[in-house]
């Protein structure tokens, strides 16, 4: 089942003796996604009410259908001050939309990389700004695998299936997945695609424009489907049912020994269930070349400020705040527990941000491809996988579908 998390955060002092709102107060309206950082953001809207309790701030976080609201909100000109996107080509989608942040304070602090996927199609401006750098990859439970006998994570599609032989036999669930989440598709699917070619954003480009069929490139046709089914055979009883809330519970109490689509921001709900977990995190498996096993790193989602908003300074005070005060550049790691998206040193309590720094290291990062498409494809492109993973068609169907999907909702883009 689908679950919208909506959190309404209403802060700041009323003015005037009746209690009424006059037209002078300053309100800043945020409409954004990511409902696993509300606490953490909820934390950071406190601390900047103490300095500034003047200003209002209203907040509301959703995850499911968030690109389709989005557009209702936008389309009703009820574009609110805050909103988010992700960057790439929907820097693009909503740049008329957008506040334009060179020479804001925010920008020099901004890690170079971010900053770079901030700019429109032809490199200038910066149309956004990240609640954080990310990471993403394969989550497994170090005790589970030292149970069955593995002596380290699979880095090759051939040592996967090896691993869960070895999970099942020791009476180990190999994976819990959240394919009932849309936004899970896209974040395994990017590593077989980072895999599959160095130039991400021009072979997407050729699916857009109808040039390029799945059928065509094996690491996606065949690797990628087959990831899927064995994630669908040897995990979740009932994957189209199982969510971000399914996962972390079967993971975090040992129910499974890998866990799908995930990253940094799970793990502190992780440890809130069991502080003893020992977590890895390595990149998936995508081919028999373990050098392509690789973690990838940046920034997924853009915050953007509406370029007319009623209180555009308020909001440029906030974010500025945010990214250069030394609460708001603590907050990254010290509340968020996310990679900062701010340049400073710093070093993290957090296994999965510790691993992928590991296995950066090793391997190189991978490229972030997600970016290159719309959200409103990756809704379609996994309603197309959710119909794959529920038998109702098969391989050859879902890549037509998808393949449609492509040039229907984003190459007119």
């Amino acid at each position: 089942m689908k679950k919208i998390i909506s959190i309404l955060v209403i802060t700041g002092l009323l003015f005037g003796l009746t209690g009424t709102i006059t037209a002078q107060e300053k309100t800043i309206d945020i409409f954004i996604s990511m409902p696993e950082y509300a606490t953490a953001i909820n934390q950071l809207i406190d601390a900047y009410q103490k300095i500034e309790p003047d200003v209002k701030i209203n907040y509301q976080t959703i995850q499911s259908d968030y690109p389709t609201l989005l557009k209702v909100k936008l389309n009703s000109g009820d574009v609110p001050d805050i909103f988010a996107s992700a960057p790439g080509k929907e820097i693009d989608l909503y740049k008329e939309y957008s506040y334009d942040l060179s020479g804001q304070p925010l920008v020099d602090a901004m890690q170079p990389a971010i900053k770079k996927v901030m700019a429109d199609s032809s490199g200038e401006g910066v149309y956004g700004l990240a609640i954080k750098g990310n990471y993403f990859g394969l989550i497994y439970n170090k005790d589970l695998f030292a149970q069955a006998g593995i002596e380290q994570a699979p880095a090759t599609m051939s040592e996967l299936e090896t691993a869960i032989t070895k999970l099942e036999e020791a009476g180990i669930t190999p994976f819990t997945s959240g394919f009932g989440e849309w936004w899970v598709y896209k974040h395994v699917f990017q590593h077989f695609l980072a895999a599959t070619t160095n130039n991400p954003a021009a072979l997407i480009k050729k699916f857009e424009n109808g040039e390029a069929n799945l059928k065509d490139y094996p690491i996606l046709y065949n690797n990628f489907f087959h990831f899927v089914d064995l994630v669908s055979e040897h995990g979740d009883a009932k994957p189209l049912e199982a969510t971000l809330n399914t996962e972390i519970a079967n993971f975090s109490t040992g129910k499974a020994a890998m866990m799908v689509g995930q990253g940094p921001w799970v793990e502190d709900s992780l440890d809130q269930i069991d502080p003893n977990l020992k977590i890895g995190f390595v990149g998936y498996p995508v081919s028999d070349n373990p050098a392509q096993a690789q973690v990838i790193s940046g920034a997924d989602q853009a915050l953007r400020i509406s370029r007319n908003s009623d209180n555009l300074e308020t909001v440029l005070d906030f974010v500025n705040w945010w990214y250069t005060s030394d609460y708001g550049q603590n907050w990254f790691v010290n509340v968020a527990g996310v990679v900062p998206p701010v340049k400073m040193d710093y070093q993290s309590d957090y296994d999965i941000i510790k691993g992928a720094k590991q296995s950066v290291a090793a391997k190189g990062a991978g490229q972030l491809t997600i970016i290159y498409s719309t959200d409103s494809f990756h809704m379609a492109f996994a309603e197309a996988m959710q119909a794959y993973v529920g038998n109702t068609i098969d391989k050859d169907q879902a890549c037509k579908l998808i393949e449609n999907n492509w040039v229907k909702v984003d190459g007119s883009n």
